[in-house]
């Protein structure tokens, strides 16, 4: 039985990808392509509901959703641990829904992002730098977010980051004390550096997005997913296994506990 897919954003760049990808796939069949004068209830009827929007307008799709008892895969940014946490609470009042946000569809950005969260536990100097088109509306972005929420909890026990001068706006944003640099370019589609200080030495960690196709395969594995969720899973890499997941479970435990 195929699954029904309705795509909310269907024109923006990421949504059209998404369009194609399921009208290819063997197991997918696309229902409804939203733009942004569609009625949201031509969703109505899709097994699942993929949001590629903007972060203004990603909320009010996902609450509409839910409360009509939809799955949901998220794949707009802007979903921050606060907001996150008053999804659960909305997801928990509608019995067997769920719904998947997915900052990065790249499976090389889920690893780097599991690296960084275990090296986090060694270093007490770390800063995350992240750089995208100069199309993206929103910084920072979602996968650095997501990174420093992470790295924040893995240092629950260590305290937060060394983070001098944070007063200097050129210091960067923080999130759970990482401090973020966003750059908006033209020429570059995604990369994300995440730097480790310490005695006499300097760990990076980096991922560079050279074509959105490496966005392809996350894409589809979340579709899939997403049809059978339950409740609220966050991270590409709660899907797939990466073999720390013990590990990434605890640092998510932490950090909604946190937003609480």
């Amino acid at each position: 039985m195929n699954i029904r897919v309705a795509v909310v954003g269907a024109t923006g760049k990421l949504g059209s990808g998404t369009v194609r990808l399921i009208e290819a796939a063997t197991d997918l069949e696309l229902v409804a392509s939203l733009d942004s004068k569609s009625p949201l209830a031509d969703m109505l009827g899709a097994d699942v509901v993929v949001d590629m929007t903007l972060p203004a307008v990603s909320p009010g799709v996902v609450e509409f959703a839910v409360e009509n008892g939809l799955n949901v895969l998220v794949g707009t940014s802007g979903w921050s641990a606060e907001r996150i946490s008053e999804l659960e609470r909305l997801v928990a009042t509608h019995e067997g829904t769920g719904v998947v946000i997915v900052p990065n569809f790249s499976l090389g950005s889920a690893l780097a992002t599991a690296f960084a969260t275990v090296a986090a536990r060694f270093y007490d100097s770390i800063e995350i730098i992240e750089a995208h088109g100069a199309g993206k509306v929103d910084s920072p972005s979602g996968t650095a977010v997501r990174t420093a929420e992470l790295i924040g909890s893995a240092r629950a026990d260590r305290g937060p980051v060394a983070a001098p001068h944070t007063d200097q706006r050129a210091r960067g944003q923080q999130v759970a004390s990482v401090p973020i640099h966003s750059l908006r370019m033209q020429g570059i589609v995604a990369r994300q550096e995440v730097l480790f200080g310490g005695p006499g030495e300097v760990l990076t960690i980096a991922h560079d997005t050279i074509e959105s196709t490496a966005y392809e395969a996350g894409i589809l594995l979340a579709i899939r997913a997403t049809a059978r969720a339950r409740g609220v899973t966050v991270g590409l890499d709660k899907l797939v296994d990466l073999g720390i997941a013990a590990q990434s479970e605890g640092a998510d435990a932490a950090r909604l506990d946190d937003s609480e």
